[in-house]
């Protein structure tokens, strides 16, 4: 079972990869800074969501 913080997660994680390409491609430095940062958010939802479906299983 996937949970929204698991779905979100991916989602950011997608979304900070395309724009971390698209700084890079450009060389827009911030554009890619911000791609890293959603990247990096979006591990962190994920993660975040993993947790919660483990102690859901677990109870």
């Amino acid at each position: 079972m996937v949970n929204k913080d698991q779905v979100a997660g991916v989602a950011k994680q997608v979304k900070g990869s395309v724009k971390e390409a698209a700084g890079k491609a450009t060389g827009n430095r911030q554009t890619q800074a911000e791609g890293t940062g959603d990247r990096t958010a979006g591990k962190v939802q994920k993660a975040y969501g993993d947790v919660k479906d483990k102690v859901k299983k677990a109870l």
